[in-house]
């Protein structure tokens, strides 16, 4: 989406060019179109470079979540494992009560 809004206005700078070279106001000597022309180029490369280096970093980050989202999804398997682990050794209350407690040690006896 970047790269589109870049060439967005890449295309209407040049249309300023050619509009200002063309037209040219009456006021503004050609070096100083000249002048003009060059700080829009300078402009227009320097928000190049930054919407690469925004992209460079915008992919890192994508990375970042990505590895996140795969260790999340290990952690969360685990957790379910050991909760249901621990679900399953828990007692019903039947085995609980004090006679069923008794009970079972006779029948180990």
């Amino acid at each position: 989406e970047l790269e589109n809004q870049l060439v967005a206005k890449s295309k209407t700078l040049d249309e300023l060019k050619q509009s200002l070279a063309s037209n040219g106001s009456a006021e503004q000597t050609p070096e100083a179109q000249s002048l003009r022309i060059a700080e829009l180029c300078e402009m227009k490369d320097s928000i190049v470079n930054q919407v690469a280096q925004l992209k460079a970093s915008m992919e890192s980050i994508l990375e970042q979540w990505r590895a996140y989202d795969e260790i999340y999804a290990e952690v969360s398997l685990m957790t379910t494992r050991y909760l249901y682990c621990i679900d399953q050794c828990k007692p019903s209350e039947e085995e609980a009560s004090l006679e069923a407690l008794k009970k079972q040690v006779k029948t180990l006896q």
